[in-house]
């Protein structure tokens, strides 16, 4: 639905809140009760959980004590993104209101959110509220930026409220947080909701992206506030599966929405950073990762040193076969188990490394699909790229181990499109970083 092509898009008369659980029934106990306290006159509101098989007695408990939400309860985890589109499908509410399971929403919240979008002009298909933590006095959400591999940042995340500054009301966002935002059904049916590929993370990222795309636009209302226990429930996941979901669905969320003049100047850039990452890890966070940086044709190598050079003598030829049969039965060992490696020999044994050769091993998994997934976005396209980054430009913030070197090389600075202007900034200057 494009802007200004339905009279009636400003009328909230009904909302579902869509809530996605896996094992939170701690969390539960707080949110539901401030959920069904949730007043907005001239509105329907109905709270919908889905269950993500959870074996913590949630769904048992909710239906004893909570008869009138409305529980699927699904035998396995899908994910929060495949969950909320089963909430959606189900639902025939105007809007969709989704909030994260481990929130405490202040009493006005949900109010301010169904104005929000009430008051809105008809190309808003979403409007964001504001995050803070449990204690209210620092920042989780007001804000986000996207990095141009597909990444993207909480803007000022967890500094203290008083050192930042809050979006206005009704200033445009480049995406919702998945964790606190209402969204009208039919512009998120027809974007195809958030991808259930994803499982969690960034989808919102890549549905704010399709919404503008399309035509449609994101808004901000700060004063529809929830509390958060960050991480609460990211952290079930663990590292290495989270670092997994991070680094795919940032990559995929670039793959899929760059428009047709943006993806071909920016996939160098996007694919050598993937692929730098992969290979700075491998080499520096794993047991004598270096061997697996050695070039046999450039460099001495465990004591082989480099390929003698070609010469006419037959001393020359048997030196150089005697150093390629070692070299092939180095390189054999690899594929033995770790625990018949002989001392020495590399070993993946690091979360992060993990995590970014399974990312990679999953786009090559899902590229079909991935691709077929791009071709529905563009044939949606309503508004190019070069207009959306004019309003949210494309950053660049070292995050990985060896990020800074790669960002700050004259080859990727060779690879940068020109006439692409990218906002530069050390992780620390987009984030209070723990130390």
């Amino acid at each position: 639905m494009t802007a200004g092509s339905s009279a009636g898009r400003k009328r909230i008369d009904s909302v579902d809140i869509l809530v996605v659980s896996w094992n939170g029934r701690h969390h539960l106990e707080t949110l539901l009760p401030a959920l069904e306290a949730q007043q907005v006159p001239g509105t329907r509101v109905s709270i919908c959980l889905f269950d993500n098989g959870s074996t913590d007695g949630t769904v048992a408990w909710v239906q004893s004590n909570h008869p009138r939400v409305d529980v699927v309860a699904n035998p396995t985890n899908i994910g929060f993104s495949a969950a909320n589109n089963r909430l959606a499908e189900r639902s025939s509410a105007r809007a969709l209101v989704l909030v994260n399971n481990d929130t405490r929403p202040r009493p006005d919240w949900l109010a301010q959110l169904v104005a929000g979008l009430a008051e809105a002009p008809a190309d808003v298909a979403a409007v964001s509220g504001g995050i803070v933590n449990w204690k209210g006095d620092r920042l989780d959400f007001g804000r986000g930026v996207m990095t141009f591999d597909g990444h993207a940042f909480q803007l000022d995340y967890h500094r203290p409220l008083g050192a930042v500054e809050m979006p206005e009301e009704g200033c445009e966002l480049l995406f919702p947080c998945g964790g606190n935002m209402i969204v009208r059904r039919d512009s998120y049916v027809a974007a195809g909701g958030f991808d259930d590929s994803y499982f969690a993370y960034l989808e919102d990222v890549d549905l704010g992206w399709r919404l503008w795309s399309a035509g449609e636009r994101v808004l901000s209302a700060p004063g529809a506030v929830v509390h958060h226990r960050s991480m609460a429930t990211s952290k079930l996941l663990g590292n290495a599966n989270r670092g997994l979901l991070f680094e795919r669905n940032a990559y995929l969320t670039a793959f899929k929405n760059y428009d047709t003049e943006l993806w071909p100047q920016l996939m160098p850039v996007v694919q050598m950073t993937l692929l730098g990452r992969v290979q700075h890890l491998l080499a520096n966070r794993n047991p004598h990762g270096q061997g697996l940086a050695v070039d046999p044709y450039a460099a001495p190598m465990d004591g082989h040193g480099g390929v003698p050079a070609a010469g006419s003598g037959a001393r020359d030829t048997w030196e150089r076969l005697r150093y390629i049969v070692a070299l092939r039965t180095r390189l054999r060992r690899f594929a033995r188990p770790h625990s018949e490696l002989p001392v020495g020999v590399p070993a993946i044994v690091d979360d992060q490394t993990l995590a970014q050769v399974r990312a990679v091993s999953s786009i090559m998994r899902g590229l079909d699909d991935a691709a077929e997934r791009r071709r529905r976005i563009q044939a949606r396209r309503q508004r190019p790229d070069a207009e959306i980054f004019e309003r949210f430009p494309l950053y660049v913030v070292p995050t990985y181990p060896g990020d800074e070197e790669l960002f700050g090389s004259s080859g990727f600075e060779a690879m940068w499109p020109k006439g692409l202007t990218p906002v530069r900034r050390s992780l620390e200057e987009v984030m209070e970083v723990e130390r």
